[in-house]
């Protein structure tokens, strides 16, 4: 069984469990942690996981960021200037971008559909890397997560800790991790 394969059998037995419905928005979120260059095979079979959540009962919604910087820099006004001076970005992207990038992904969370027995899955993360950080936007949306937040994060967990990209730093976030290590929970 290949490496997605066995994250979406993981995948399905977490997501076909009873959900506890009085959880905190940074509780409802379930990390599904796989290698980095998986990203294209886990794109190509984000059926699996979707079937698993339908079959489990709950509704399936997706999102994807990849285009997420490519859209809020064609709406930028002096986007010339920062292609010519991208230094001159920095303080946009800490801001500007952070919240760009949130209210895309809240619109998803607060969608009509999207109710109490919702995942949204989201995926495409990697391409936010060195433009914003996936910490500061979880952060932003915490509180309008309804149902599940399952997001699709190339990198590592490890000791409670997530690594985006296998990158130096990371952060401690008190989401769901599925890994192929040990189970559902590697802690």
């Amino acid at each position: 069984m290949g490496r997605i394969e066995e994250l979406s059998k993981r995948y399905r037995n977490h997501i076909s469990a009873p959900w506890q419905r009085n959880l905190a928005g940074d509780q409802k979120a379930i990390f599904l942690v796989y290698p980095k260059e998986d990203e294209r095979k886990l794109r190509a079979r984000l059926e699996l996981f979707e079937m698993a959540t339908i079959d489990a009962g709950h509704n399936w919604k997706s999102f994807n960021f990849t285009k997420t910087f490519a859209n809020w820099m064609a709406n930028t006004e002096y986007r010339k200037l920062y292609f010519e001076l991208p230094e001159d970005l920095t303080m946009k992207l800490r801001s500007d971008f952070l919240q760009f990038t949130a209210q895309e992904l809240r619109k998803v969370l607060m969608a009509p559909d999207v109710n109490d027995d919702t995942v949204v899955a989201v995926y495409g993360v990697a391409s936010l890397y060195g433009f914003t950080k996936v910490s500061l936007v979880l952060k932003e949306v915490v509180h309008d997560i309804r149902g599940r937040l399952l997001l699709f994060f190339p990198g590592e967990f490890d000791n409670n800790n997530y690594r985006l990209l296998d990158a130096r730093d990371g952060w401690n976030y008190l989401a769901v991790p599925i890994t192929l290590h040990n189970g559902v929970n590697d802690s």
